[in-house]
Order: C-alpha cells, then sequence, then structure tokens
C-alpha cells in the first residue's frame, strides 16, 4: 500500500495493492483524483504525490489510466521513479508507452548512467524498444555490445554483475567481498570461482558459504559440477537447462570459458513467459511477433499468412469431399456425420500435439523416452477412439428407432469404425510432427493450430468415406 499520509490534501485516498488483472473498487476514488490532476494540469502537485508511492502501485495507476493520460502522466515522471516503474510494467504496456518523446527522455537518463546500470535495465525492455534505445545513446561501448548479441539468446538477456573470487580465496574474505559488492549487486544467490585464468571453474551457495570455516578456501568445498551456457545459447534451451538442474541462476561464458555474465532468477521468469505467450500465439495461428497494439497492417501481416494456410487445407479437405459426392448422393445422410468426424480428428490431433510442445518445452521429453511416449499415446488413442465409436454406433441405433435409416447397423458399424481410425491416426500424428519439427529446428509449436488442424480434417474426411464405402455402401 502507497504511503499518502503525508500527501492527504492532495489525494485523500490511498491506493492499496491490487491482485493481477483484479481492480478494486476502493481505488477508484484515487483514480478520479489522478485523472483530474492530468487534465488540469497538475503536474508538480502530482509529481510529489506519486514520488511517494511505491512503484508498483504507480505501475498499476498507468495500467488503469486511458491511454493518452498514461504516456502523459509517465512523461511527466522524473527520472528515479520513473526508471523503477519501468521494471514493474509488462512488455506489452510499456512498448505502448514507447513514443518519441519518451524515447528521448529515456535516452538522457540511460546515458547518465553507469553501463553496467544502463544495461541492466535494457533488458527489462523489450528487444525492439531496447535496440532502438541502444542506436540513439552516445558511444558507450560496453552497452552497445548487447546489441552484438542475437535476438532471444543468453548473451541478449544476461546481468554482467556477479560476484566472482579466485579458487585460492577463503570463506571469510568471499563474505566480506559480498559485503562489498552489496551497493553494486542487490541480489546474490551464487559465488562464481574462477581459477588463475579466470576461468570458471565451480560455484558456491551462499548458503553454503556462511556456514564453512573462514579459513578455508573456495575450492575445498565448491561444486565442480559447473553448468554454464554460452553467450549464443537460445533462451529457450537455458530456461529449459535450469528447470532440468533446478538453477536458480545460470552463468554464461565466452568461447575461451571466461565468465561474461549470468541469467538471474528474474530473467529466467520472463523468459518463461515470452516462451509461453510465443507458443500460445503460434498454437493459435498468430505470428509470434503480435502485439496487442499492433497496427492494422501489422496485424494483417501477422495473421493473414495462417489464414490463406488454413484455406488451403479448407480447400483440400473439400476436394476430398467433392470425390465422393455420388456416395453423398446416394446416402445423403453421411453428410450429417462429415463435421462429427472432423471434429474428433481436430481435438485428438490438438490434444496430442499439446502434450508433445509441453515435454519438448519442459525437456521432459528425451530422446530415448520417445518411442515409449508415442506407444502410450497409440495405446490410449484406440481406447479413446474406442469408447467414442461406440458411443457414436449406439447413438446410430437408438436414432434409428425414431428416425428411419436405411441399413443402421451398418451405418453403426461404418461410423464407429472411422471414428476409432480417425482418432487414432490424429493422436499419432498429432504426437509426432512437433517431435520431428523441432529434430530439424523448427519451433514445435508451429505444429498445433492450422497445421495439425488441416491436416487431420483432411485425413479425417478421407478416412470416413472409405469406412462410409466399405462397410455401409459396399
Amino acid at each position: 500500500m502507497s504511503n499518502s499520509s503525508d500527501v492527504a490534501e492532495l489525494d485523500p485516498t490511498a491506493w492499496t495493492r491490487e491482485p493481477a488483472n483484479e481492480p478494486l473498487e476502493i481505488n477508484d476514488a484515487a483514480l478520479r483524483a489522478v485523472r483530474e490532476m492530468i487534465k488540469s494540469g497538475q503536474r508538480t502537485q502530482l509529481v510529489e504525490l506519486l514520488k511517494r508511492w511505491d512503484p508498483v502501485d504507480v505501475m498499476q495507476l498507468l495500467t488503469r489510466l486511458r491511454l493518452k493520460q498514461a504516456r502523459k502522466l509517465f512523461q511527466w515522471l522524473p527520472a528515479n521513479p520513473s526508471i523503477k516503474v519501468i521494471a514493474e510494467l509488462r512488455p506489452e504496456f510499456r512498448s505502448i508507452l514507447m513514443e518519441e518523446s519518451t524515447l528521448e527522455q529515456f535516452r538522457d537518463i540511460l546515458a547518465g548512467l553507469d553501463p553496467e546500470d544502463a544495461i541492466e535495465i535494457l533488458n527489462e525492455f523489450p528487444d525492439d524498444v531496447a535496440d532502438e534505445l541502444i542506436a540513439r545513446l552516445p558511444d558507450v561501448e560496453d552497452i552497445a555490445t548487447r546489441g552484438s548479441y542475437a535476438d532471444d539468446t543468453a548473451g541478449r538477456v544476461m546481468a554482467r554483475k556477479f560476484v566472482a573470487l579466485p579458487e585460492t580465496c577463503t570463506a571469510g574474505e568471499a563474505v566480506a567481498q559480498m559485503r562489498a559488492e552489496a551497493s553494486r549487486i542487490r541480489k546474490v544467490f551464487t559465488v562464481y570461482v574462477t581459477d588463475a585464468d579466470s576461468k570458471l571453474t565451480g560455484t558456491v551457495e551462499v548458503g553454503k558459504l556462511l556456514l564453512a570455516p573462514a579459513d578455508a578456501p573456495l575450492s575445498s568445498f565448491m561444486n565442480r559440477d559447473v553448468i554454464a551456457v554460452s553467450t549464443d545459447t537460445d533462451q529457450e534451451e537455458v530456461l529449459r537447462l535450469a528447470r532440468k538442474r533446478d538453477m536458480r541462476t545460470v552463468p554464461v561464458v565466452s568461447g575461451e570459458g571466461h565468465l561474461i555474465g549470468r541469467i538471474t532468477p528474474k530473467q529466467l521468469t520472463r523468459i518463461a513467459s515470452d516462451e509461453a505467450n510465443e507458443d500460445m500465439l503460434l498454437m493459435s495461428g498468430v505470428s509470434s511477433e503480435a502485439r496487442s497494439d499492433d497496427t492494422v497492417l501489422r496485424i494483417v501481416r501477422g495473421r493473414l499468412p495462417w489464414l490463406l494456410a488454413g484455406l488451403v487445407g479448407a480447400s483440400v479437405a473439400a476436394t476430398v469431399v467433392g470425390s465422393y459426392e455420388d456416395q453423398l448422393a446416394e446416402a445423403a445422410i453421411l453428410a450429417a456425420f462429415i463435421p462429427v468426424t472432423m471434429s474428433m480428428a481436430g481435438n485428438a490431433g490438438l490434444q496430442a500435439s499439446a502434450v508433445a510442445v509441453q515435454g519438448i518445452a519442459t525437456g521432459a521429453l528425451w530422446s530415448g523416452d520417445i518411442f515409449y511416449r508415442l506407444l502410450k499415446e497409440l495405446v490410449a488413442a484406440l481406447f479413446n477412439g474406442a469408447i467414442a465409436g461406440t458411443i457414436l454406433g449406439c447413438l446410430v441405433l437408438v436414432a434409428s428407432l425414431i428416425v428411419p435409416l436405411e441399413d443402421p447397423l451398418h451405418l453403426a458399424l461404418a461410423t464407429s469404425l472411422s471414428l476409432l481410425c480417425v482418432t487414432t491416426l490424429a493422436a499419432m500424428v498429432g504426437a509426432t510432427i512437433p517431435i520431428i519439427l523441432d529434430k530439424i529446428g523448427i519451433d514445435p509449436a508451429m505444429a498445433i493450430g492450422v497445421f495439425i488442424t488441416s491436416s487431420n480434417d483432411v485425413l479425417g474426411v478421407l478416412i470416413f468415406f472409405l469406412m462410409a464405402t466399405t462397410f455401409y455402401l459396399g
């Protein structure tokens, strides 16, 4: 909760910290007061008020304001609170505030900071905004090196602040060094140990360091099983490694093995969020670059290719249906089962592919485990298909008692078998395609959505008519 007791005459209400995505009515009075102050141009009074607020509360206030008011307020904020607020804003909302005047404001702020502090702040921005800011900064070599790393790599998101000590350093000396670094590095979970050539050789958790004898050298109790990543390691692989090895921070080394940075817990959380959002967009048939504030042109450019891909798949499915025109003319009742078949195929494929993508993303799906996983998917799909097919067959027989159907027994047999085959095949396609795409270096999330749905629609319709022709019309 913000401390607003000293500014009650400016804002008689205090801001209550809101749960995620749950605005509180108790804050409506403060919101109205802030809106009125912005409207009447009371910049000095409002800035004095918000300087006493917690940055998280200021962030929540910004997200509750209209966009035009949020931009104006953000430009009014001085460097100290505005930088802290930026660290709390969601990436998609930060990008909305990145107008020309605001970028110039941040450029001036960053230019006056220590390069390490400036880099740490840049890591809080979306990549496109960070690149734009780097291009505007004066010739600061340390900051410019961030732009030399590819997007979505460890080098791009690593923090340059860490505690690295030689193997000969004692536990007591290490604790003293950590105290000396406290003002520069706010949170230290792991102390990195290096050899005479400054190459990473081990790590020591802070808890273990504090319990060690003061005269014990780090080399006597450090963890020598060091796991590190290079600057060009994909951030998704970094996240997968951290989860698999239960690492709070991940060291980043150069090609020669020298420690140059670390991936902090905050960055690991952000990577997880970014990757989840990207997969969600891809699974929905939307470009991974899509943002809520995209222009109409960018929305069209990002979605149209996926829609056209879906159109191709639907056209192929329609062609398959058209090729069985004679069968439909002979038994029009078959048309009623086409949506059922396509829906079951799509759902079975999406379920299997979603599990496969999740297993790949979290590292739970190992190469030696693939055959066993696929076998489980096959058995489960056979059971699901058999149950669904049996239910559909029974429904056909029950319907024949109410509505006259020609040869209902064979119709029930054809629809039941088609549902069994369609569900099984769709599940296997959904489970296999993401693994194949991952092996050839393509994001497996692309398998879900348009590709899986379209391919299974085509296969579902084809199998249905083959079964209908064989067991019902034959």
